[in-house]
């Protein structure tokens, strides 16, 4: 099965969508978390700590962190957490370079290692880990359903997997108002600072399409996870998803 999200691309062109969101995040990595912080307006990192959470009474000591990105959820998961090993894993090298030094910056370049992966076809064997995350990259899949099957391979029985992704608020006013800001003021910094203009059409039009509330439960429960649940956060603008192996 397909779902919006995964027919939306960067560019024009016949690229699969893993090598153009790959080129496009590669391209936008220098300014990725200046704008991200712009952007989401700071909250961003309350999502993640609502994120970790979650996790926390489940002690994971070996987390796979999916589209981990400059890696700040991975950072975040290892200090709160006092996870044993953290992998980031993602497609954009541009992206993980930032990552490693701000890994390092930090004092975990022993214990959070960056790889790159593709999110469907996984290199890890069975059963591997004690969690599995992914922090705003699940709309990036170029099929999501098989990203979700993968990050469920790979878990231990018993194992989590935590998925904060950026959604639609469906009620007035915070629909209408997301809706302005997401037409007009995303695209409009996003070129400012980035210079790129497609990956900032293509940051809320994805948003727009991703599978939400029990449409990803529905993804979640048809990949084997139990207890599957969903949380709004900041007037449905973000939403975490759960689950259990």
């Amino acid at each position: 099965m397909t779902y919006g999200a995964e027919k939306i691309r960067p560019y024009k062109g016949e690229e699969q969508k893993t090598v153009q969101v790959r080129r496009m995040f590669d391209t936008i990595a220098f300014a990725y978390d200046k704008l991200n912080r712009l952007l989401s307006l700071g909250f961003d990192k309350g999502w993640r700590k609502k994120g970790i959470a979650y996790l926390k009474p489940f002690a994971p000591q070996h987390i796979l962190d999916i589209a981990t990105g400059t890696g700040d959820l991975a950072i975040a998961m290892r200090h709160r957490l006092n996870a044993e090993k953290v992998i980031g894993a993602d497609i954009s090298e541009g992206m993980m370079s930032i990552g490693r030094e701000k890994a390092r910056e930090a004092g975990y370049a022993d214990s959070i290692s960056f790889e790159q992966q593709d999110c469907l076809a996984l290199t890890y064997e069975n059963n591997r880990f004690d969690a599995a995350t992914a922090a705003f990259g699940v709309r990036n899949f170029e099929d999501i359903e098989q990203g979700i099957s993968e990050m469920y391979r790979v878990l231990k029985p018993g194992g989590h997997i935590m998925i904060l992704e950026l959604s639609s608020p469906e009620y007035f006013p915070m629909k209408q108002l997301f809706s302005v800001y997401s037409k007009y003021i995303i695209p409009t910094m996003g070129k400012l600072i980035s210079k790129e203009k497609a990956a900032y059409d293509y940051l809320p039009s994805s948003i727009k399409v991703v599978p939400q509330g029990r449409v990803m439960t529905g993804i979640l429960d048809r990949a084997g996870f139990k207890e599957t649940q969903y949380r709004t956060f900041t007037f449905g603008v973000c939403t975490m998803y759960t689950g259990t192996k």
